[in-house]
């Protein structure tokens, strides 16, 4: 089943929301980093947060990029997403493996630990926006809540799970962002927190069979809603062997031939993807050339 994002509004115009099921997603990036349970909860809780903040993007082109530097055993994580929701990931350390919490779920706080999480958004501006913010529980959706009130000033819920199977596949996963448009009542927000509380468990609620709409029901008992569109994402990464040769060209002719005495080829892998580039010396040399 392909992974989908249902976007609405509320009919008095107080509030929108979102619902991805990130679960193909989160799949593809398993079979890409070969992660370790705890390893797929930390990067699919990340890309699925990503991929929520990525549609909210205005134009074909935008991109943003979120990253969490914490002093955890997973090391660096971050997730990159297009103006759809498209998304793609790569965790430091993907066979990071800590044990349970002692509720018996994986421990992604553990995994993270503490240090700041980056906001990166590209929208076509000179310079990119960046925003920072200290990571306060390593449970990702909390984060990422703190970083739009704080950076923002934008109200959030935000729910993300993902489920791992025994055969450390993922068996569901998904998260529902909702926001406050300015002058949002009093009583709109009491509704919308409490219904929060059905939302605790998101991917439990996907692994049940719930559908994006089922799940938006919950999330908006009591609420009137209307529905905008419901689009599909995956995890797609744009890596491409002009990008990467451009890459190995930045890092001058110096270097390079320092490099090519040890080597005839130089190999580049995506950390995205995990597809691997070969460039060898005469090629990438005359190149330098040619640009020069």
């Amino acid at each position: 089943m392909n992974s989908t994002i249902l976007r609405a509004m509320t009919r008095c115009g107080q509030a929108r929301i979102m619902v991805i099921n990130s679960t193909d997603i989160v799949n593809t990036m398993i079979s890409y980093h070969h992660t370790t349970p705890t390893a797929s909860a930390v990067l699919g809780r990340v890309m699925t947060g990503a991929s929520l903040m990525g549609c909210m993007l205005k134009d074909k082109g935008n991109s943003i990029t979120l990253t969490f530097r914490g002093d955890g055993p997973a090391g660096m994580v971050m997730a990159v997403a297009d103006y759809k929701g498209n998304v793609k990931g790569c965790i430091q350390n993907p066979g990071v493996d800590i044990p349970l919490k002692s509720n018996g779920k994986l421990d992604v706080s553990g995994a993270i630990g503490g240090g700041v999480m980056q906001v990166v958004k590209d929208i076509g501006l000179n310079e990119p926006y960046i925003g920072i913010s200290e990571i306060r529980s390593g449970e990702v959706a909390e984060d990422i809540t703190a970083y739009f009130a704080e950076s923002e000033q934008v109200p959030t819920l935000l729910a993300l799970g993902v489920l791992v199977d025994t055969d450390l596949s993922c068996k569901a996963a998904g998260g529902v962002i909702i926001q406050l448009m300015p002058g949002a009542g009093n009583e709109i927000i009491e509704k919308l927190e409490k219904n929060a509380m059905a939302l605790s468990n998101v991917s439990k609620l996907f692994s049940n069979g719930l559908s994006n709409e089922e799940i938006l029901d919950l999330a908006m008992t009591g609420i009137e809603y209307d529905l905008f569109d419901e689009i599909d994402v995956g995890y797609v990464c744009d890596c491409s062997v002009e990008r990467t040769e451009r890459a190995v060209i930045s890092i001058g002719r110096k270097e390079l031939e320092e490099i090519y005495k040890t080597q005839e080829k130089i190999e580049v892998t995506c950390r995205f993807c995990d597809k691997k580039y070969y460039f060898e010396k005469d090629y990438i040399l005359g190149r330098i050339e040619d640009d020069e």
